[in-house]
């Protein structure tokens, strides 16, 4: 019954705190350092209690290590789950398309705020546009969808943004 206890107490504690240790790494590429500094303590004070409990105990079992390392996969995937749900961001986004104004004006229709240039590709007697948009990370996947559907042949190259200023910016039509 103590084994069972022990095991329980680090596979939950690694949930936590690792991910803990998850969201504070996002927080920092996205600038916050203050908060992820404060939530790397708060990280670390935890991993070392359950480190130095699961290190100290005189039960031996495969049980100890398997917590272990099970609180710290499923605390990676809680961890990239909550940063989604939680840490907002913006995605630009650039497609390029040689249907230019059939994309350009579905996706204006949607709400999404688009600018056009005109590109030169490979073969240049055919016209290509290059769409850039700065779109919030949570309307990616209607934007996706919707450019798969206006143009299955479209190249599309998304970067996450650390920082935009300035600009239109429009909730997009659900």
């Amino acid at each position: 019954m103590a084994l069972a206890l022990l095991a329980a107490k680090i596979f939950f504690v690694r949930i936590l705190d690792v991910s803990m240790g998850t969201v504070r790494m996002i927080l920092l590429v996205k600038g916050r350092k203050v908060i992820a500094s404060v939530v790397g303590f708060v990280e670390i004070a935890i991993w070392f209690t359950v480190v130095k409990e699961a290190i100290n105990t005189d039960v031996t079992s495969i049980w100890i290590v398997i917590a272990y390392a099970g609180g710290f996969a499923i605390g990676t995937l809680i961890g990239s789950i909550l940063s989604e749900k939680f840490i907002k961001g913006s995605l630009n986004v650039q497609i390029i398309t040689s249907k230019n104004d059939k994309v350009a004006d579905a996706l204006r229709e949607n709400g999404y705020a688009v600018s056009v240039l005109d590109i030169k590709g490979k073969d240049d007697t055919k016209p290509k546009y290059m769409l850039i948009m700065e779109v919030d990370k949570n309307h990616f996947n209607h934007l996706r969808t919707l450019i798969k559907e206006l143009d299955s042949k479209a190249f599309i190259v998304v970067n996450e943004t650390k920082y935009v200023q300035n600009g239109y910016f429009r909730d997009a039509v659900k």
